[in-house]
């Protein structure tokens, strides 16, 4: 099955972070496309993507070889190659970006310094270049936005010429995993979705909310604090509205975020992080 696709494959110069971005219109592209290991480097196999490509690739660059080493491994062993698109980054920033002949137009792919970006089944080449321009540009942002504002950019350009379906992001860097325990930091995927790439974005600002050391609370104003008494009263926690701040109201509150899995982001008190209070008033509008 053909995965018409486009991609970022990307280090991060600041602080070695790798990672890969990538959107089709085909279920569950996360599943197939992206792969990356810590310290390695990182890949993106699509176009009859060659899953082999992924595992294969990382441990060529983790014993030492450099990209095109890898790729002229993939074209000894893989017959099909002529259908095959790739990208891969290693983590000393070198790249590369291949096209097989036979993949379905638009199809090509940029490469650079700490960079690759591919894709195929496109609109026209204005996808790729809008994925490495955007990248290039929008040094700016922390680098898994960073990712996501080029997949937006390449989205927003054309993307696949059949049309949106699915999203990924997968970024490892060492011991920035749950707990620290592992070098999977995000990997979050839109499996099925009519807009994938902003659903994507929001996905990553929860991530961040949930698993992102707490920032500074804010004190809740008025109109904040009727609005979270109100929801209260919604979800049960409170019996009747509280018109002012008292250890019931913030017994409820506590139980309320502990459900919500956001007891680690309150400290007590009438007050809240931004983040937090905003991501309320979307989830329970």
């Amino acid at each position: 099955m053909r995965i018409a696709t486009f991609s970022l494959v990307a280090r991060d110069p600041e602080t070695g972070a790798l990672g890969v971005a990538v959107a089709s219109k085909f279920l569950a592209v996360g599943a197939v496309v992206p792969y990356a290991k810590a310290g390695v480097g990182a890949i993106a196999t699509q176009s009859y993507a060659n899953t082999r490509f992924g595992p294969q690739g990382l441990a060529l660059l983790e014993a030492g070889a450099s990209p095109e080493a890898v790729v002229e491994a993939f074209h000894r062993t893989d017959e099909k190659i002529a259908l095959r698109q790739f990208g891969l980054v290693a983590a000393s920033g070198e790249s590369a970006s291949f096209t097989g002949e036979d993949c379905h137009p638009w199809a090509g792919g940029l490469a650079g310094e700490n960079f690759a970006a591919q894709g195929n089944l496109l609109t026209g080449p204005e996808v790729v270049e809008a994925l490495a321009e955007t990248w290039k540009e929008r040094s700016d942002l922390p680098f898994p936005e960073r990712l996501l504002a080029a997949l937006y950019a390449a989205d927003r350009a054309g993307g696949d010429r059949r049309g949106r379906q699915s999203a990924a992001l997968l970024v490892v860097a060492e011991g920035k995993g749950y707990g620290g325990q592992s070098d999977r930091w995000i990997d979050l995927r839109v499996d099925d979705h009519p807009d994938p790439v902003p659903e994507l974005e929001r996905l990553l600002r929860a991530h961040h909310l949930f698993f992102q050391p707490a920032g500074e609370p804010e004190p809740l104003s008025p109109e904040a604090l009727r609005w979270l008494a109100e929801l209260l009263v919604r979800t049960g926690d409170l019996e009747a509205p509280e018109a002012e701040w008292s250890p019931r109201f913030e017994k409820a509150l506590r139980d309320f975020l502990g459900r919500e899995n956001l007891e680690m982001r309150y400290r007590g008190g009438p007050a809240l992080e931004p983040a937090v209070l905003a991501y309320l008033r979307g989830r329970y509008r």
